[in-house]
């Protein structure tokens, strides 16, 4: 069995770069996204959130109803007794016996004033109840129209990226499978600490990609010498040539544009 070749230097620095240029057009799709799928996910939070507040809303309405229809209770109630009572006194042997039912009719009669007192502030609480059940009702149609809205905007850039972005992933993972371990282990770390993601870049006008620092003509040849691995000294993104950069942009393209 033929012992495997070691790639050579200038192989390892277009396969970073191809691995790079796959993972930043992942990037660009997932940021075409954006906060989209998070603010779907709020959204529907919040939906449910109104929905639950209405449930309860409608829950406390219906004790309040409940409340009433007890105090109306207690009113027919009250109001039988001091008919009794007022029909006892018709046959009472003496005063104390009426005063005594007198007292009672009285107490009766307190009973329903506090029961209508009651039901003039439980129609108070439904009214105001209703006010608000009326304003989370308006809210929860506008969260809903929103939420709609965002839904198919996430689900039109999905369909349009879905089927790439999976393609891409595959390759990405192709290609870590192509570099050694130590580098692909620097590759995303340094991808990992730097905003836009790019830890491999060409030189552009004497400095590393994205960079205002000067690369010394020296540091220039032996990157374009493609003998080692050279990292900028500033940022520590792992630097290419252009001319390997734009065969590999070249390549890719086309393998992009077959997604």
């Amino acid at each position: 069995m033929a012992k495997k070749t070691e790639a050579t230097v200038e192989e390892k620095l277009r396969t970073l770069f191809d691995l790079q240029l796959i993972d930043s057009r992942i990037d660009e799709i997932r940021n075409v996204r954006g906060e989209l799928p998070l603010e779907v996910e709020d959204l529907e939070d919040e939906v449910e959130g109104l929905k639950t507040r209405l449930e309860k809303l409608h829950g406390n309405l219906d004790e309040i109803h409940e409340q009433i229809s007890n105090k109306k209770n207690l009113i027919e109630e009250a109001k039988s007794l001091i008919k009794k009572y007022t029909e006892q006194q018709k046959n009472v042997r003496n005063n104390r016996e009426f005063n005594s039912l007198s007292k009672e009719i009285e107490y009766q009669e307190l009973e329903i004033q506090l029961a209508e007192k009651n039901i003039k502030e439980f129609k108070a609480q439904i009214e105001q109840k209703k006010e608000v059940i009326a304003q989370t009702k308006e809210k929860l149609s506008e969260r809903e129209t929103h939420l709609k809205h965002k839904k198919s905007e996430l689900n039109d850039i999905l369909a349009e990226t879905e089927k790439e972005e999976k393609a891409l992933m595959d390759k990405s993972a192709e290609y870590e499978g192509l570099i050694e371990p130590r580098l692909l282990s620097a590759y995303k770390r340094i991808r990992g600490s730097v905003k836009n993601g790019l830890a491999v870049v060409p030189i552009e006008r004497g400095a590393s990609g994205g960079s205002f620092f000067t690369i010394p003509p020296q540091v220039q040849m032996e990157i374009a010498s493609r003998k080692k691995i050279i990292t900028d000294e500033h940022s520590g993104r792992i630097l290419v040539d252009p001319a390997l950069a734009d065969e590999e942009k070249v390549k890719m393209d086309e393998m992009f544009s077959g997604f």
